[in-house]
């Protein structure tokens, strides 16, 4: 048990995703291309450790500029909501989906990218569910062994990837974490790693089409180089009131 161990077994997980998620991967960054050409944003969505997926997705250097991050903490911070309405298992509860949806500058033509490493909780699935019911094409990141092992939280009996228009599968194991422990019980997860490889396989081809088409690619700068606020103010300038950008 070290960190060798630990890389022997996500290097080999990481074969598998780019053995077997290519296509995915592809089609979810086509879906992505054909909404930035038409002047859509990016809505990203997850619960838990699951929001690191929507934080690669939303506002980051190397990433694209027209994104939005969508959050457990949006009543809170955009709705007015009292913290004491966050409770430790909101993630399962369906009606919350309605809420941040509600509260976010959404528009018809934005695509969703949702992320559960389980595909289980009911505000996951609910929110693939009312995005698809508004017309929205939804991209999942999960992990299908995971899933397909667990009973669905939410009332349809469905799980993320049950309802997806495209899914890709980290290929994390069930329960996450790589690693067994002498006894019982295992550490060390895998599915955040593998995950944002994906996110940004998929931004890499999103942005080879938008290059392909001759679109201009509206990507941002790190802040911490020479003019990168300069860049990203101005980009960000042609999405006024649709990408909200908070501290995490």
């Amino acid at each position: 048990m070290d960190q060798s161990a630990y890389i022997a077994v996500v290097t080999e997980v990481i074969g598998r995703l780019t053995a077997s998620q290519t296509e995915n991967v592809r089609a979810a960054a086509e879906v992505v291309a054909d909404a930035l050409a038409a002047g859509s944003v990016v809505q990203a969505f997850g619960t838990g450790h699951s929001s690191a997926l929507a934080m690669e997705i939303a506002g980051r250097a190397g990433g694209l500029v027209p994104t939005n991050m969508l959050s457990l903490r949006d009543g809170i911070i955009f709705g007015g909501d009292a913290p004491a309405d966050l409770d430790p298992f909101v993630e399962r509860d369906p009606a919350i989906a309605h809420r941040i949806y509600e509260l976010a500058p959404v528009e018809p033509g934005d695509p969703f990218v949702i992320a559960s490493n389980s595909g289980a909780n009911g505000s996951t699935v609910e929110m693939a569910l009312l995005a698809r019911s508004r017309g929205h094409a939804v991209i999942a990141f999960t992990s299908l062994a995971h899933s397909r092992e667990m009973a669905s939280r939410h009332p349809s009996g469905k799980r993320l990837f049950e309802v997806a228009d495209v899914v890709i599968d980290n290929c994390a194991p069930f329960g996450d974490a790589a690693l067994s422990l002498p006894d019982a019980g295992t550490v060390c997860a895998v599915s955040s790693v593998t995950a944002a490889i994906a996110a940004q396989m998929m931004t890499a081809d999103v942005v080879g089409l938008l290059l392909a088409r001759g679109v201009e690619p509206p990507v941002y700068l790190s802040s911490n180089i020479p003019g990168g606020d300069e860049h990203n103010q101005r980009l960000e300038a042609r999405y006024a009131g649709r990408i909200r950008r908070v501290a995490a």
